[in-house]
């Protein structure tokens, strides 16, 4: 109760939270999220899922950033796979069938799911060598009258 009048009263002493200690982490920014590749494969790890979804841990591949999701830690023999370069990575990553394997100072492998690309396209890690192909919608005989009767 005479907490509650001090307040009223407009009387209440206030003391200024001490920054040493705090636990509160600020909002992360996009430009601080950047993956330094000098870790071992459980920090890389835990970089990229602590910044998944937002801002999204990212680093440069061909000159663009890409935002790296949904991580996890790989072990198991080095799968086969296409290299592909990482700026700053002392070692190229793996393109492979499951995702995008990228390596720790450790040795270690972490495997990718998903890749995001500047312009907001979303695409599964181990399709990236093959995102930008198109496939022409080829009709058969049958399919091009119906499309004629439709028309």
């Amino acid at each position: 109760v005479e907490a509650v009048h001090l307040i009223a009263d407009g009387k209440a002493p206030r003391i200024p939270q001490p920054k040493e200690g705090a636990t509160y982490e600020g909002i992360q920014k996009k430009e601080n999220a950047e993956i330094s590749w000098d870790q071992p494969a459980a920090a890389l790890h835990n970089w990229i899922r602590g910044h998944d979804k937002v801002p999204g841990a990212w680093a440069t591949i061909d000159g663009q950033v890409v935002t790296f999701y949904g991580s996890s830690l790989l072990d198991a023999s080095v799968p086969a796979g296409q290299e592909l370069a990482i700026k700053g990575a002392s070692r190229p990553g793996l393109v492979t069938k499951n995702g995008l394997v990228v390596f720790g100072n450790d040795e270690k492998m972490v495997l990718v799911r998903n890749l995001q690309f500047e312009d907001g396209k979303m695409i599964p890690a181990s399709k990236y060598f093959s995102a930008d192909e198109t496939t022409a919608l080829e009709l058969t005989e049958e399919e091009k009258k119906m499309a004629e009767d439709i028309r």
